[in-house]
């Protein structure tokens, strides 16, 4: 840790970025197709009838392959990350504000031209935004808006300059995270666990295992939230088990699979942590219920860079939806 909350990791050579993006957008999105089919199905459930490739229907009735508001918000973020002006230190998120609600009211975005599965609260910021509040307070703050719907599409933040600098300036990230997080979640407990999961990214997009990203998340945060400088500071005891080193040796039925952001980042940590492909990850996350198609993609986000695109069986690749369309968000993010 360096003085003023500095941390300094070597990152990924510029030309391998594209392609960590591609990686990392699909390997989302694929996450996301894996579980919409039985998404708010119990994780009883999956025992005689487990997930083990792209399904049609189920929850949805949606045809295979087919990603829901997970990825729709992750590619509407990236859109406006991928403009002239999105590598400014704070994105153009009026911007971002007109995509979610293009993506709500006309299907932007979306994986077969239909809207479907919209989390309460990102509802309501959207609808705030259409009667004109600013993006940075759109996001419901009160402590029961603590659902998982700006961890579901933080992700591209990690290909933001700020987020990409060797000696990242960790007051510098938290202050992007928060306005970005705050446009349809406005509580600091959800800045934070997208704040822990981007240094986690972060660490795996510069060549570390999934242990070693985890452990230089922990290194990096647990001394700077210490310091007691942000409004997170009340919300650590929340994420004590993110940022324990022990949280993949937890029995599987101590890890919670619903739409609250702190379950959905240690369900995804948890699958990380212990198996060693993308399919193998992913298919975990799936496979413990509930809120199936968030914790797949947000597990799969993280395999995806830490696994690279090849790493994705073929066979899914072929059945996502629009996945032309994805890599070339991918290769404008990244230009």
């Amino acid at each position: 840790m360096g003085r003023h909350g500095t941390y300094f990791v070597p990152m990924l050579m510029p030309d391998k970025i594209p392609a960590a993006a591609r990686a990392a957008l699909l390997g989302l999105a694929v996450g996301d197709a894996l579980g919409v089919p039985v998404e708010f199905q119990p994780r009883a459930a999956r025992i005689p009838d487990p997930v083990t490739g792209m399904r049609a229907y189920g929850t949805h009735r949606q045809p295979a392959g087919t990603w829901s508001d997970d990825s729709s918000l992750t590619f509407c973020l990236a859109e406006t990350l991928a403009l002239p002006n999105g590598r400014s230190a704070v994105p153009d998120l009026g911007d971002f504000a007109r995509r979610s609600i293009d993506w709500l009211n006309n299907s932007y975005w979306t994986a077969t031209g239909e809207t479907f599965d919209v989390g309460n609260a990102t509802r309501t910021a959207i609808n705030r935004l259409e009667r004109g509040a600013a993006p940075s307070l759109a996001g419901p703050r009160s402590e029961f808006d603590n659902g998982n719907g700006a961890l579901m599409r933080i992700l591209p933040l990690v290909f933001h300059q700020t987020w990409q600098a060797e000696a990242l300036d960790l007051n510098a990230a938290w202050a992007l995270t928060e306005a970005v997080a705050n446009v349809t979640h406005g509580h600091p407990r959800s800045t934070l666990g997208c704040f822990l999961y981007l240094l986690v990214a972060r660490s795996l997009l510069a060549g570390h295992s999934p242990a070693k990203a985890c452990e230089h998340m922990r290194l990096q945060a647990t001394p700077w939230l210490n310091n007691g400088s942000i409004p997170a500071v009340a919300e650590v005891k929340h994420y004590q088990r993110v940022l324990n080193d022990a949280l993949s040796s937890l029995p599987e039925e101590q890890i919670h699979s619903s739409g609250y952001v702190v379950h959905t980042l240690e369900a995804a940590l948890w699958c990380l942590l212990r198996h060693d492909t993308y399919a193998a990850t992913v298919l975990a996350a799936v496979n413990l219920g509930d809120d199936a198609d968030t914790t797949g993609a947000v597990a799969g986000g993280l395999a995806g860079l830490a696994y690279g695109e090849a790493g994705i069986p073929a066979e899914w690749l072929v059945a996502v939806a629009r996945r032309a369309d994805i890599e070339n968000l991918a290769a404008r993010l990244t230009r």
